[in-house]
């Protein structure tokens, strides 16, 4: 049975083909013109208010299950209620926009990806909407591992540990691993640069590509159960040093040198991004939380991402010692 229609969309969108997966910016306003019948309920819908629309997908299948993401059919199919496919059994829209014009009953609004003559079957505020919003996350990322990836990206960057576009960042999210995508900036992550990667199998689960030293973290995940973080930097110092000394590179006669030493152990060079690269990290990572890479960098693991930044930190602070001594 189909819901009570409120209003239609007035669009440019007119098949199902020009629409766009969800609302972007460059889409230009559309219309949504509320039937006579319900003038009081939008009486007080201002101009600059975020709303939530509820569309009816009339144009929908809602016999169908299962899709491939986005219509990528290089994506692994997924359960719809796990997407924001428009077909599925119940196929109401679900669209965060912002009023941009008011004519009457008709509200301009922005960005909204429906086609022309959709019927609208409600109108919410969107309480979400604001200073202090949260973050929207890819559907399969939960809230907490996006929000802890990018804030690592953001806190190893202002501590020099990432540079540009260098590095990676991980979390084991149950059966999946949620990681940097590739050319991603890590002092500078958006939700949309994160890849979500089955762990077992290594298939890539959504649209970003996955950093190019994805082997490395999955073996990592693979050997030491008890890793759920990880991150790879390029530390400047640690580097440096590495280029000047062979064999153990921080041997100080500080206190606190010999607990951070013994967590570490360095591999010889080999091809980043290489299996090769990544069996040999995974290996090391059951004895060893910190491997550095000759040529290359420092990965880390932690059962929390606050242990895999704060390891990698006291390493490079301690290389920075050794470089002025």
């Amino acid at each position: 049975m189909q819901p009570r229609i409120i209003g239609m969309v007035r669009s440019h969108l007119l098949t199902r083909e020009q629409c766009p997966k969800s609302g972007v910016q460059s889409l230009p306003p559309v219309w949504i013109d509320v039937h006579e019948d319900y003038a009081q309920a939008a009486h007080d819908l201002q101009i600059g208010d975020a709303i939530v629309v509820l569309t009816w997908l009339h144009q929908s299948s809602q016999d169908i299950q299962r899709c491939h993401p986005r219509g990528n059919k290089d994506l692994p199919l997924r359960g719809v209620f796990s997407t924001r496919s428009p077909d599925r059994p119940t196929p109401i829209g679900l669209h965060s926009v912002r009023i941009v014009g008011r004519k009457g009953l008709s509200l301009e609004v922005h960005p909204l990806e429906a086609v022309h003559g959709t019927p609208v079957i409600d109108i919410k505020p969107d309480i979400t909407a604001g200073a202090g919003r949260v973050l929207q996350f890819p559907a399969l990322v939960a809230p907490e591992t996006g929000a802890s990836i990018v804030a690592a990206g953001r806190d190893g960057w202002a501590q020099g540990l990432f540079a540009g576009f260098n590095g990676n960042i991980s979390m084991r999210q149950g059966s999946r691993v949620i990681i940097t995508a590739t050319g991603s900036a890590k002092g500078h992550l958006d939700p949309q640069d994160l890849a979500v990667v089955d762990l077992q199998t290594g298939a890539q689960q959504n649209r970003p590509q996955a950093s190019s030293e994805l082997a490395v973290h999955l073996e990592i995940y693979r050997h030491q159960p008890k890793a759920m973080a990880i991150v790879h930097t390029h530390p400047p110092h640690l580097l440096a040093l590495s280029l000047r000394k062979s064999g153990d590179l921080l041997e100080l006669p500080l206190f606190e040198s010999q607990i951070f030493v013994e967590k570490m152990i360095r591999l010889p060079a080999q091809e980043p991004g290489s299996k090769a690269l990544g069996l040999a990290v995974g290996q090391a990572s059951i004895e060893y939380q910190a491997i550095f890479m000759d040529n290359h960098g420092l990965v880390c693991w932690g059962e929390t991402m606050v242990q895999a930044l704060g390891l990698s930190e006291e390493l490079e602070s301690l290389a920075r010692i050794a470089l002025m001594v």
